[in-house]
């Protein structure tokens, strides 16, 4: 369900965390990062398949990269390079939706697939989503709120895809 509330008087507060997971045939499988006010990046990922263990990592991000995420999230917008790279126009059609005014409660709760979880905290607003595991936009169009969780599909795919790019260098 989504929240939205005051979080105090910092205009530059900013926290972003991402999970989505399942527990499965190899246990309690996730990917979960967070960004911390603080320019902390903290990402984990647990898998137990072929005996993994879980993989943590923590880094300090630029304020660049900060700042780069307040924006995407203020415009709930997918960048340019994303849509290039993904050569789906159809994405211009829905891009002026921001995620900070979106609400879950018409989203797929979580099941026996998965879980997703985002949470936001900035300019003194604070949302948490939590929805089913999106495996493609064939979930998402069959939705109750097809527009609303297309904000929310797009925005995780371009974190996941920048998160990958940060921890990995």
């Amino acid at each position: 369900m989504a929240a939205s509330g005051g979080s105090g008087s910092d205009q530059d507060e900013f926290y972003l965390r991402y999970y989505v997971g399942h527990k499965g045939k190899f246990g309690h499988e996730f990917l979960e990062f967070e960004f911390r006010p603080d320019g902390k990046l903290r990402y984990a990922n647990n898998s137990n398949y072929k005996n993994d263990t879980m993989i943590r990592k923590e880094v300090f991000v630029c304020p660049a990269v900060l700042r780069e995420c307040r924006r995407i999230i203020a415009d709930s917008e997918v960048p340019l390079p994303f849509v290039l790279h993904y050569s789906n126009p159809s994405l211009l059609g829905f891009i002026d939706s921001r995620i900070m005014k979106e609400d879950d409660n018409n989203w797929p709760p979580p099941d026996r697939v998965g879980r997703q979880e985002l949470e936001i905290v900035m300019n003194n607003e604070h949302i948490s989503f939590t929805t089913s595991k999106i495996g493609s936009l064939v979930d998402v169009q069959g939705s109750q709120d097809p527009e609303g969780l297309r904000v929310f599909y797009y925005l995780v795919q371009v974190f996941g895809d920048d998160r990958v790019v940060v921890v990995q260098n």
